[in-house]
C-alpha cells in the first residue's frame, strides 16, 4: 500500500514540475514587466523543474522496487530547489515587483510543503519496506 502513495507523489511532483516549468518558462517570461523577474533568471528556474519531471516520471513508470529512496532524492531537491529560488529572487530585490514576490513566496511555500510530505512519506516506507 505505502508504495503506490510513493509512486502517486512521484507522478503528482512531476506534474507540479511540468506547470512549474510551464509558469516560469512561457507565462512569467511574457509577463516579466509585471513580475520583474528577469527572463534569463526564469529560464534558469524553468529548466530545473524539468529535469525534475524527467526524473519522477522514469521513477514512476521505470523504476520497480524501493520508491520511497527516489521519493527522498526529489523531495531534497525540492528543497534545494526552492532555495535556490529565494536566493535568485533576493539577487534580484531591486526589481522584482509584489506580484514577482508573491509568486515565488506562493511556489517556495508549496514545493517545501509538497517535499516535506514526501520526506515523511518516505521515511515511513522505509519502516514499512524493512519489516520493522
Amino acid at each position: 500500500m505505502e508504495n503506490v502513495l510513493v509512486k502517486k507523489l512521484l507522478l503528482i511532483d512531476g506534474l507540479g514540475a511540468l506547470l512549474s516549468a510551464f509558469l516560469l518558462g512561457v507565462v512569467l517570461v511574457g509577463l516579466e514587466s509585471y513580475f520583474g523577474i528577469p527572463k534569463s533568471t526564469l529560464y534558469v528556474l524553468a529548466v530545473i523543474p524539468c529535469v525534475f519531471a524527467i526524473y519522477d516520471f522514469y521513477c514512476y513508470f521505470r523504476i520497480r522496487d524501493k520508491h520511497w529512496m527516489y521519493l527522498r532524492v526529489i523531495a531534497i531537491a525540492n528543497i534545494l530547489y526552492a532555495c535556490l529560488s529565494l536566493v535568485l529572487a533576493f539577487s534580484h530585490f531591486e526589481v522584482i515587483t509584489v506580484y514577482g514576490w508573491v509568486y515565488i513566496i506562493v511556489e517556495i511555500i508549496i514545493v517545501v510543503s509538497l517535499a516535506l510530505y514526501e520526506l515523511w512519506v518516505a521515511n515511513k516506507s522505509i519502516v514499512t519496506d524493512d519489516g520493522h
